[in-house]
C-alpha cells in the first residue's frame, strides 16, 4: 500500500521544518537569491546544490529544505526558472533577433539545446521561438 501525495508532502514538509528553524531558513533564502540570483551563477552550467551549499557552508540537505519549504521548489526547479527569465528578455530584445536558439541557451546557463526546450516550455507554457516570434512582433504571428 502506497501513502498518497499529500500525505507525503505533508511529511516531507514537517521532515524540513524540524530540520532548520524558520530564522535560519530565513537567512538561507536570502543568500541563496544573493549568490544564485544576484550574482548569477544560475549561468554556470556547473553550479550545483553541492557547490552552493559548499559556498553557504552548510550541506545540500539544507539547501533543499530551504528551497523547498522557503522558494515552493527544488533547486533544480529554480535555476531553471531564473535562466527562462533571463532567456525571455533576450528573445524579446530586438538587439537579439539574429542569435540562435543555442546561443541563447549556452548565454543563460543550460548545457544542451532540449534542456533549454523542455525547462522554458514548463516555465512560460510556449517554445522559445514562439516566444521570440509573438515579442518581436507585437504579438502577431504565430509558431
Amino acid at each position: 500500500m502506497t501513502k498518497d501525495n499529500s500525505e507525503e508532502a505533508t511529511n516531507q514538509a514537517k521532515t524540513y521544518r524540524d530540520l532548520v528553524n524558520p530564522r535560519i531558513m530565513d537567512i538561507m533564502r536570502d543568500k541563496i537569491v544573493e549568490i544564485v540570483d544576484k550574482q548569477k551563477k544560475y549561468k554556470e552550467k556547473g553550479f550545483s546544490a553541492k557547490r552552493l551549499a559548499g559556498e553557504l557552508h552548510t550541506n545540500t540537505r539544507y539547501i533543499s529544505a530551504v528551497m523547498r519549504m522557503r522558494f515552493n521548489m527544488n533547486y533544480t526547479s529554480y535555476i531553471n526558472r531564473l535562466r527562462v527569465e533571463e532567456a525571455t528578455a533576450i528573445l524579446a530584445d530586438k538587439r537579439f533577433a539574429d542569435l540562435k536558439m543555442e546561443d541563447v541557451s549556452f548565454m543563460v546557463g543550460f548545457s544542451n539545446r532540449q534542456s533549454f526546450y523542455t525547462a522554458f516550455a514548463r516555465v512560460v507554457g510556449t517554445t522559445p521561438r514562439a516566444y521570440r516570434q509573438k515579442a518581436l512582433t507585437g504579438g502577431q504571428g504565430g509558431d
